[in-house]
């Protein structure tokens, strides 16, 4: 079932059961109110009869009271009187000249002096009754109330008619609303239908209306965006993989298949073994890069964490560098930090932050040609900043937005070696470790990489 379908069916159910409320209330109410109006008649009736039975005391008065019943009273169906003494009540009990009526009517009666009670379609009402200073009368009297059943059953069935109607009505009008309300979420449908693959560049409408049909297109076409990025990057990747593969296996292929043509000198075979080694190097280098930005990019994967003081993990990526790069010009800037001040702790995986913090100062080395190069250290807002400037060739800027792409590498890094591995290998490796990386460059005019981790 469709959610415009639920939507009408929840709108019909409310709107049901608020009509049949309504009209149960109204019913029962203008119901009880008919009856007490009724038992009100009876009793005037009563009234009158006892005032007449009474009357014949005063000459003229009973005949009075008598025209009075004839001519202005309406003829009630089946109806009967009981007119006695208050003191026989007890008696007229034991009679039981009524016994339709409850032991309850009588307790009622005589101990609040009015009662009432219906049985079937006859009604029956009881009270006292005191003329001057002589003792108290009861008077009973019971009718029928055939008119007052039929309004009752005319009623019934005409809010009915009206409850069935205006469920109808709010049925027919929930499917309507619905379907308005549900338009944008259909031609949302239809259009995400038609999106693939071959066209992730296509995107929803938006009304630009403040409503959740708004926000659900601009969210679907976020999401689109980084679909369409992620499937850019995955060729890219593929492509750039593809190319940094085949050139050292293609040479390996090259100077085995040379070596091969004829019988050669030892020196000769001892060349191209070399040269096969470089490039198996290369491979495996290669290699270890793609396992290495694999393995970071699984958030999922469980690492050893420790805790680490930053300052000692600076200069340990120091005496790295030292031996990868002997003619480098890295500075330590531990800034004012003193050595019986507080040192920055972080929690993390040393080696992982190692191999991180090594790739962007080995880089910044490289791309300045062991210009000076300073790395500082600050600690603010319960974060860690470590910073890395050169003054080397820098990124065109127009290029910043491709530098975490695997194998991506800026049109002005021709002349250097290298895959494009090591900023997407550091940005993983410091989002395991909640933290952040960010590169602000311009071509020939240096690099700064600003690293964050918070504090352990």
């Amino acid at each position: 079932m469709t959610i415009q379908k639920k939507t009408a069916l929840i709108f019909t159910g409310i709107a049901a059961t608020i009509l049949l409320v309504i009209s149960s209330v109204a019913y029962f109410f203008m119901n009880t109110f008919a009856f007490q109006d009724y038992y009100k008649r009876l009793e005037i009736r009563g009234i009158i009869n006892a005032k007449e039975r009474l009357a014949h005391r005063q000459v003229g008065i009973s005949e009075l009271y008598s025209d009075i019943r004839e001519q202005h009273l309406e003829a009630l169906p089946a109806e009967k009187e009981f007119f006695f003494s208050a003191d026989s009540l007890g008696a007229f009990t034991r009679a039981n000249l009524l016994p339709e009526l409850s032991a309850g009517f009588f307790k009622k009666l005589a101990e609040k002096q009015t009662a009432n009670e219906r049985v079937g379609n006859r009604f029956y009402t009881g009270f006292y009754y005191y003329d001057n200073d002589a003792s108290p009368y009861i008077i009973i009297i019971s009718a029928g109330n055939d008119d007052a059943i039929r309004y009752a059953r005319k009623l019934r069935w005409i809010m009915m008619a009206c409850c069935l109607g205006g469920i109808l009505v709010a049925y027919t009008s929930g499917i309507f609303f619905s379907k308005h309300a549900f338009k944008p979420v259909r031609d949302i449908i239809d259009k995400v239908k038609t999106i693939g693959v071959e066209n992730l560049n296509q995107r929803l409408e938006d009304s630009k209306s403040e409503d959740e049909i708004s926000e659900l297109a601009s969210t679907f076409n976020e999401m689109l965006s980084r679909l369409e990025t992620a499937f850019e990057t995955q060729n890219n990747f593929v492509s750039n993989a593809s190319h940094e593969f085949r050139t050292p296996l293609t040479a390996i292929y090259g100077e085995a298949e040379i070596a091969l043509l004829k019988p050669r000198e030892n020196e000769e075979y001892r060349q191209a073994l070399e040269a096969i080694l470089n490039e198996a190097a290369r491979l495996r280098a290669l290699t270890d890069s793609l396992l290495n930005l694999a393995q970071t990019g699984f958030d999922g994967k469980k690492h050893y964490l420790e805790r680490i003081n930053v300052d000692d993990l600076l200069f340990d990526v120091k005496a790295t560098i030292n031996q990868i790069v002997p003619a480098n010009n890295v500075q330590i800037d531990l800034g004012d930090m003193q050595e019986d001040a507080e040192r920055p702790v972080i929690a993390g995986n040393y080696q992982l932050l190692k191999l991180g913090l090594s790739n962007v100062m080995e880089n910044a080395c490289k791309y300045s040609d062991n210009k000076p190069v300073i790395v500082s250290l600050r600690v603010s807002a319960r974060k860690v900043i470590i910073q890395v400037r050169d003054e080397g060739i820098g990124i065109p800027r127009e290029e910043l937005k491709f530098i975490y792409d695997p194998f991506f590498r800026a049109s002005n890094t021709k002349r250097y070696a290298g895959y494009g591995i090591g900023l997407p290998l550091t940005r993983n490796i410091f989002r395991l470790h909640k933290g952040e990386i960010s590169v602000d460059a311009d071509a020939n005019a240096g690099t700064t990489v600003t690293l964050t981790l918070p504090l352990a």
